[in-house]
């Protein structure tokens, strides 16, 4: 349900300005706003994990724009290779999580999607959870990346976070609402979840 005309701020129907426009990312005025606007127009995908040993699949790496070490689930951009502009969030996630987990998937089943930060971006982001996997590759990242592959029992993973975050590494919030579909999948969904 949308809210009613009046909750919405005169800032809306003031005409977009560009502040600056990179590769990945637009800086865009709207009004007295300032947001990021991603290049992208398929948004990003989180890929939801589990090998058949029942480990959640999480990832290490070095974030310059934090100029710190993170983690994080497999994820990535989504349209965002040469010639494929028109790729689906479960398109994406297939590719991400082979890529940099070394990991393939059987099948993969949309959960849910939703802004990443809303008052500062328009990129959307879908979690994806991926079935059936089987190790194929040593996973990593692409020629860019420097990814460490961590397989976390899922029972122990949310304690594990929190110790890696008394480390001192930036553990993404989102990561505990991606253990929570992966123990109740999508409200309403019928199968496995």
């Amino acid at each position: 349900m949308n809210p009613p005309d009046s909750r919405i701020p005169a800032d809306a129907a003031a005409p977009v300005e560009t502040l600056y426009e990179g590769r990945w990312l637009s800086l865009r005025k709207r009004g007295r706003w300032e947001y990021a606007e991603r290049n992208n127009p398929g948004g990003a995908v989180i890929i939801l994990a589990v090998t058949p040993e029942d480990k959640v699949l999480f990832v290490e790496q070095y974030r310059v724009s934090i100029l710190q070490n993170t983690i994080e689930m497999p994820a990535g951009l989504v349209g965002d290779l040469a010639g494929q502009h028109d790729e689906t969030a479960l398109l994406a996630a297939q590719r991400e999580l082979e890529e940099e987990t070394g990991y393939r998937c059987a099948r993969v089943e949309f959960i849910h999607e939703g802004p990443s930060s809303s008052g500062m971006s328009t990129e959307m982001m879908a979690f994806v959870r991926a079935w059936d996997l089987v190790k194929v590759g040593p996973g990593g990242g692409d020629e860019s990346e420097d990814i460490i592959v961590h397989e976390v029992p899922r029972r122990e993973a949310g304690a594990w976070l929190f110790a890696r975050a008394a480390e001192g590494y930036s553990v993404d919030p989102k990561l505990f609402a991606g253990l929570w579909f992966i123990e109740h999948g999508r409200l309403g969904a019928t199968g496995p979840g």
